[in-house]
């Protein structure tokens, strides 16, 4: 019997097998890799709401969280992922730059905020005002890190690539077991293929599609993402990615042109180069009523687990949350009720 199974490998499936990695544990992961969210991400990690210039939750100690769980798997996998990449927010007005100072003297917003407003000397980006520095910010290169870790975890023979089969799961005294595998616990990290979880399906996980673009363009030449409608992120080699939207109806994977036209439309309110589209992806981001993560274990069956909803900051929120499981599993540590998905027992007993 092993100690843990795990299904889904996106950024929540990855963090929470760092923590059984570096305590020795044994587990298997079962992923059919249909939920795309994690490897369609823009990938930022940016602790600033930039609509209006405050700290997102909790995003101080996430971010340090963050960088050094990174910083370890770039050493463990042999592979870059976190590129630092200061941001640039475009302001709109001499307003905007005002509000931009009165944040950057808020005692935690400071170190963020650089309080020098930097000029446009760009004639590929409109920016009659300049732009405002946002710093420690960065870019994680999600999609090599999940391909990186399954290589990783089928070395060790312990990914299976399979659409997890509901039926074929036996929820028994004290451990569960999934076709030939016994495990004493099951963690879920399914992002928005919870909702067809039978178990966890009364969650109030709503879900909202983004779509990116992927453009080639010589004439940018910018190493900063820029943010102002969309954001416009350096890839390298004159291509950028550029995003994100936000729809709450459409619940497929499917790239639209109705994305695709709103993109560009703001893309264009500010971009004043040619520019060439190479690529359009999109994912469902697994958001949540309150925009808090839903983590935890089931209201009935003591051995089963969640870990979701991370909504479009997983990169940042991913590593903090996935520790807070592990220790209040292994070690009796509280959950911070804001995560506990005890908030929504009640759902439970009307579902039930």
């Amino acid at each position: 019997m092993i100690d843990y199974l795990v299904v889904g490998l996106g950024l929540a499936g990855v963090s929470f097998c760092e923590q059984m990695e570096v305590t020795g544990k044994e587990y298997q992961v079962i992923s059919d890799g249909s939920q795309t969210s994690s490897l369609v991400a823009g990938g930022l990690y940016n602790p600033v709401i930039l609509k209006r210039f405050t700290l997102a939750w909790n995003a101080d100690s996430q971010l340090e969280t963050a960088l050094s769980f990174y910083g370890k798997l770039e050493t463990k996998l042999g592979v870059q992922l976190d590129y630092k990449i200061p941001i640039l927010r475009k302001f709109a007005s001499i307003e905007e730059q005002n509000l931009w100072f009165e944040a950057a003297d808020k005692k935690k917003l400071g170190r963020f905020l650089s309080t020098t407003v930097v000029e446009n000397g760009n004639e590929a980006i409109a920016a009659p005002f300049g732009f405002g520095k946002v710093l420690h910010t960065g870019r994680i290169d999600v999609k090599t890190l999940i391909a990186s870790y399954e290589v990783h975890l089928l070395e060790k023979e312990k990914f299976v690539k399979e659409t997890f089969d509901f039926d074929s799961l036996q929820v028994l005294p004290g451990y569960v077991k999934y076709k030939n595998i016994e495990a004493k616990r099951i963690v879920f990290a399914q992002g928005f293929g919870l909702k067809k979880n039978p178990y966890f399906n009364y969650l109030p996980l709503q879900g909202s599609k983004g779509e990116l673009l992927t453009i080639k363009a010589p004439a940018l030449k910018v190493n900063e993402i820029i943010k102002s409608s969309v954001f416009i992120i350096p890839l390298g080699r004159d291509h950028y990615r550029v995003g994100a939207t936000y729809e709450r109806t459409d619940k497929t994977n499917t790239p639209t042109e109705r994305a695709k036209n709103e993109l560009l439309t703001k893309l264009h309110t500010f971009l004043k180069c040619k520019y060439e589209i190479v690529g359009h992806a999109a994912g469902i981001r697994p958001t949540v009523t309150d925009r808090r993560p839903l983590v935890g274990r089931h209201a009935e069956h003591k051995q089963m687990y969640v870990l979701n909803g991370l909504g479009s900051r997983g990169v940042l929120i991913a590593p903090t949350v996935s520790k807070q499981l592990w220790e209040f599993i292994e070690n009796e540590v509280m959950l911070p009720p804001e995560i506990d998905i005890q908030r929504y027992n009640k759902k439970y007993t009307i579902s039930s």
